[in-house]
């Protein structure tokens, strides 16, 4: 197994889901990056929460 298609496995459940699933991944990863950058390491599961909720609205 290639490191590619490693790759390519890993991001096939993200590819194959729906828009709405992928807005909600990609808002997820966001706030994830933006808190590692500037190194918080509080509770995120509220951030998620709120990001999950507006979407199914």
């Amino acid at each position: 197994m290639t490191k590619e298609s490693n790759i390519d496995d890993v991001q096939e459940p993200i590819n194959s889901a729906t828009p709405a699933v992928q807005q909600i991944i990609q808002r997820v990863w966001q706030l994830e990056k933006s808190r590692i950058d500037k190194k918080i390491n509080s509770h995120i599961n509220e951030d998620i929460l709120a990001i999950v909720k507006e979407a199914v609205r």
